[in-house]
């Protein structure tokens, strides 16, 4: 019998279902750059802020370095959060918990849990990662699935930091230099750091997510691009109006944010997500879904994916309308003459522009996946990331090779690639060992 054939399981007699398509990626040189590059933005964006902060500083613009440093505080603390919840649900993987050979921290967990104390860990996953990929990819050493696993992982933390501290220091900038009508050197080099951390997040997880597509290889580097283009002319004029509006009313920007992350939060938890591996972990990450919600779109849970986009851009076409009329009314006719116009005009289109290319997208280029039929069975909702596993079979050598499965980043995948609830199918291999698998429709 093939070794390439996976028997399915359910509640109807057991099936073979041949996997022709059915492997995910092994690490490459690429992933390795886009690790090394991650580490090098994240570092240039922290530079940033230290510089920018010392110059509020020396300026004695006390109010301005306050909330910039709170920012990177609470952004930073967000993100070791994360990390932390994440190594304590990883360390049953093997060879991620244990011995002298470990990914990460091994049996020393006081050490992991000082450098997230210290805030470091986001920077030691960024290290443990190139770490490993230069041992799979340039010494050609074996744990390529651990190496794919920590990428992941950094691609979700990097989601998660930019939202929480580059785009609201984007958006202080502008108001700032709004504020002053002038712009000094060092704002610019921040917007400018900031804008490359967004857009490298974009373009890094959108990355991730494909590698969860078995033909993957189908979806080319043009969906890649269409897929950065709307999220950045969706991103860009959101982040413009919040901006706007605080230059005329900083006083309530801060009780704008707070209503809607309320909103946003409680229509998180209406939807019943299930990222994280406990109950702590998931209030944390629905109250940052709120977060990301103030500024993005971010597709969280299964099914009615196209209703909840439509009320969710509806939304934000209003408010951002009700934002950009109250600049408006409140700006200096003198000081914001030469753009003021401009803006209004250009952001709602820009606005709209983004949501035909997300459109686009979908029609075009967005791949579709095979819901399995009623009555086929599933992994277990509480089941362990240390549990998931996939069987993958070399269709060269004919033998079995055992990959790990990052379940936190597949199963935004399957929210994402899907119309209807799907997607972690729950497969078991001729030796009888379960699985999980995404199939194309």
């Amino acid at each position: 019998m093939l070794a390439s054939q996976l028997q399915v399981s359910g509640s109807d007699p057991p099936r073979t279902r041949t996997m022709q398509n059915g492997t995910f990626s092994s690490y490459s040189w690429i992933d390795f750059m886009f690790s090394v590059v991650g580490v090098c933005t994240f570092l240039l964006d922290w530079g940033c802020d230290l510089w920018v902060a010392r110059e509020f500083y020396c300026n004695r613009d006390f109010f301005w370095f306050g909330v910039l440093v709170g920012l990177m505080v609470l952004s930073s603390v967000v993100v070791q959060m994360f990390s932390w919840f994440w190594f304590q649900y990883d360390r049953k993987l093997p060879g991620f918990g244990s011995g002298s050979e470990s990914v990460l921290c091994g049996d020393r967990g006081r050490i992991f849990c000082l450098l997230h104390v210290l805030q470091l860990g986001f920077l030691f996953r960024h290290v443990s990662a190139i770490r490993q990929g230069f041992r799979v990819w340039w010494r050609k050493e074996g744990g390529s699935e651990y190496a794919v696993y920590l990428t992941h992982d950094l691609s979700m933390l990097r989601l998660i930091e930019t939202f929480c501290e580059s785009a609201p220091q984007l958006i202080l900038m502008i108001y700032v230099m709004l504020r002053t009508n002038k712009a000094k050197t060092v704002q610019f080099v921040s917007v400018a750091a900031s804008t490359t951390s967004i857009a490298w997040m974009v373009v890094d997880y959108h990355r991730s997510l494909r590698a969860f597509l078995p033909d993957k290889a189908k979806q080319r580097w043009g969906s890649s691009l269409i897929y950065f283009l709307w999220n950045l002319l969706l991103i860009g004029p959101r982040l413009a109006a919040l901006a706007l509006f605080s230059s005329v009313l900083p006083g309530f920007i801060a009780l704008h944010f707070a209503l809607l992350w309320l909103v946003f939060f409680i229509w998180a938890w209406r939807q019943r997500t299930d990222f994280m591996d406990s109950a702590a972990g998931e209030w944390l990450y629905r109250s940052t879904v709120g977060l990301i919600w103030y500024f993005s779109w971010f597709n969280v849970a299964e099914g009615r994916t196209r209703s909840r986009s439509l009320i969710y851009h509806s939304f934000i076409i209003v408010d951002g309308v009700v934002l950009l009329v109250t600049w408006w009314f409140y700006r200096d006719p003198v000081g914001a003459e030469p753009y003021a116009l401009v803006l209004l005009l250009a952001l709602p289109l820009t606005y709209l522009l983004g949501l035909l290319l997300k459109a686009f997208y979908y029609c075009c280029f967005h791949p579709k996946l095979w819901r399995p039929a009623d009555g086929q069975s599933r992994l277990p909702d509480d089941l362990p990331d240390a549990d998931v596993s996939l069987r993958d079979f070399s269709i060269q050598d004919q033998a079995p090779s055992c990959q790990l499965l990052n379940k936190r980043m597949a199963r935004l995948a399957a929210n994402f690639y899907t119309k209807q609830p799907v997607v972690l199918l729950a497969v078991k291999d001729l030796e009888g060992k379960d699985g999980l698998l995404l199939l194309p429709r």
